[in-house]
């Protein structure tokens, strides 16, 4: 079993006093060690961003790659070591804006990973102007008032139930017993799913603060939400203003990406290269 003290990252985290990533990184260490996996047998995937850092503060197996591209980066690791709990940290601003295509078709796929999208409405890691998921009119040095913020938010949420995951929920670092809870279910899923996770910026972000979520989320499971219910999940995704619904949105079954493809039966971690054989094809390509 892995313990939380087998999980302590090498280096020393950077992020803000009081950021929501700190209650995040504690709920995954959390999770992973009450799940029975070996550590070995995990990897993260990140992008860039404040969440891009998250791979460096856990000993696991972990690979953090470009602006916007750790889901195909991810779906390259799941695709070729079949066996292993790929699990993919990414921003709002990496996921939900240049990510977006990415985030889409690997739902409409129904890729096997677990992705968690950290959502503090703002590009923080650049300082602070507004994401994609920030709400209309909110004010940063990007968009200075009036209007602030010209658009609408991208609801990760409703465009991941749209889109095809078999498993959408969205936690609040703040709620640690529930994001835990999310997380493990997340990560023994089946299918694509998707952990959007609400979690202040205590920097630059002054409108979504711990008290603006402590005051308006409420659980799903505790107002009796139907999960299998897809044009109900669909509907409770837009229900933000007011009341901030957390909890799981959806869940199903669908077949995998993987049921449709050709894959070599040995995973790729436990291939081994016969160099006699290379070295003939070395040689015949001197020929």
């Amino acid at each position: 079993m892995v313990t939380i003290e087998d999980l302590e990252g090498p280096q020393k985290i950077t992020w803000c006093t009081g950021c929501g990533n700190y209650g995040l990184l504690a709920a995954l260490k959390k999770a992973i060690s009450e799940l029975e996996f070996p550590q070995q047998d995990y990897v993260l995937v990140s992008g860039i961003g404040c969440s891009g850092k998250i791979p460096h503060y856990i000993n696991l197996n972990s690979f953090h790659t470009l602006h916007g591209r750790p889901i195909p980066v991810a779906t390259g690791v799941h695709m070729a070591n079949k066996d292993l709990h790929v699990i993919v940290h990414t921003g709002d601003g990496d996921c939900l804006g240049e990510g977006l295509g990415h985030f889409i078709h690997a739902a409409r796929r129904n890729v096997d990973l677990a992705v968690f999208i950290h959502n503090n409405g703002v590009n923080a890691l650049t300082k602070g102007q507004f994401s994609p998921a920030a709400p209309r009119g909110y004010v940063s040095k990007t968009s200075p008032p009036p209007p602030g913020s010209p658009m609408e938010p991208v609801n990760g949420v409703a465009h991941a139930i749209v889109a095809g995951a078999t498993f959408v929920a969205r936690g609040y670092s703040g709620d640690q017993k529930m994001l835990v809870k999310l997380m493990k279910a997340a990560i023994t899923h089946s299918g694509f799913a998707v952990v959007d996770i609400l979690q202040p910026c205590v920097t630059w972000n002054r409108k979504l603060t711990w008290r603006y979520y402590n005051e308006r989320t409420y659980s799903l499971e505790e107002v009796g939400h139907d999960p299998t219910d897809r044009s109900l999940a669909l509907q409770k995704a837009f229900e933000f203003d007011g009341k901030i619904p957390i909890g799981v949105f959806y869940r199903a079954e669908s077949p995998l990406l993987m049921d449709g493809l050709s894959l070599p039966d040995v995973p790729l971690k436990d291939h081994k290269t016969d160099m006699t054989r290379l070295q003939e094809l070395l040689d015949e390509q001197m020929l």
